[in-house]
């Protein structure tokens, strides 16, 4: 099994610097991290050496160790407790999570910028989250996509994880709320493409902005909503206080979006809500069209991404 030892690194939290767009990366969200780098006699030998493995009992053990083993990686850059994770050893993870209680190690990321936080939730293991965050793992680590463990969960509508993460350390869930990742989109963003309404309506009640633009043409969540044909979450945002007059970058209201649409329950509860002057589209009809064009192909670009 091919493990090494990692180089020390200085970017414990990754966080203003990777949120700088000049520095995102934009390859594919690579979800299964490790869990094909491994050959089933590779795996079996990784269990056997996480079963025999032996934490310093002492801080006199700990010092004449030096704790070698949380230094070792794979070739995806994956730790034994991002391993453990992914093979759903819990037993092994949460001995681990245990020994390294508010330990920098708890935030190591491997070569997909994924914590061990991030592939908790991947795996839907709500226990393991919980432990971690108990343990002092930092919740504003992002991935290589802008994403941190909330807007994955909201990816994946994972109700459970959501709990876990918007209920335990709640300090750092406002800068959570309103951070986007590096394709411009907030959690409540991410789940209203997604279409999680229940997710929709617990962000909002937390506090997320349900004006908030996305950044790659100034749409809010009620745009979105409309540009994916979605009634009841139309429906639900502007309920939520959802502001229908907002416009984008274009100066396109939501309204604007219904134009050649075919819900026309959605064009006419628009129409009544918007205001009078915003109703007419702000440029000719021709260049309104390219935008709303260009607008569609951002969003089916970030679906593609989220996997939908």
């Amino acid at each position: 099994m091919d493990i090494h030892t990692a180089p020390t690194r200085n970017n414990r939290l990754d966080y203003s610097h990777d949120m700088d767009p000049k520095n995102a990366k934009h390859t594919d969200d690579r979800l299964d991290s490790g869990m094909d780098s491994l050959k089933e006699d590779e795996y079996q030998q990784l269990v056997q050496e996480m079963e025999e493995l032996e934490l310093p009992r002492s801080a006199q053990d700990s010092a004449h160790t030096h704790q070698s083993w949380k230094h070792e990686v794979t070739e995806d850059g994956d730790t034994y407790l991002h391993l453990a994770i992914i093979h759903e050893a819990d037993n092994e993870a949460i001995q681990i999570i245990k020994h390294c209680m508010n330990d920098p190690f708890l935030n190591r990321q491997n070569h997909q910028r994924q914590t061990a936080l991030h592939l908790a939730v991947i795996m839907e293991q709500p226990h393991i989250v919980e432990k971690l965050l108990k343990a002092g793992c930092d919740p504003r680590m992002v991935d290589q996509s802008g994403n941190t463990a909330l807007h994955i969960a909201c990816r994946r509508g994972s109700l459970t994880c959501f709990s876990v993460l918007t209920q335990i350390n709640t300090h750092h869930l406002r800068s959570i709320l309103s951070v986007p990742n590096y394709s411009g989109h907030t959690c409540l963003h991410i789940a209203s493409i997604c279409g999680f309404l229940s997710l929709v309506e617990n962000l909002v009640q937390l506090g997320a902005d349900i004006n908030a633009k996305e950044q790659c043409s100034g749409r809010t969540c009620l745009h979105l909503a409309v540009d994916l044909q979605n009634l009841a979450l139309v429906q639900q945002l502007i309920a939520l206080g959802a502001d229908v007059n907002s416009v984008t970058y274009g100066g396109h209201v939501p309204y604007h979006l219904t134009f050649g649409r075919q819900n026309g329950e959605i064009t006419q509860q628009l129409f009544v809500k918007t205001a009078a002057e915003l109703r007419e589209f702000p440029e000719s009809e021709s260049e309104s069209e390219d935008e709303l064009m260009s607008d569609e192909d951002c969003i089916y670009d970030d679906i593609h991404f989220i996997g939908k």
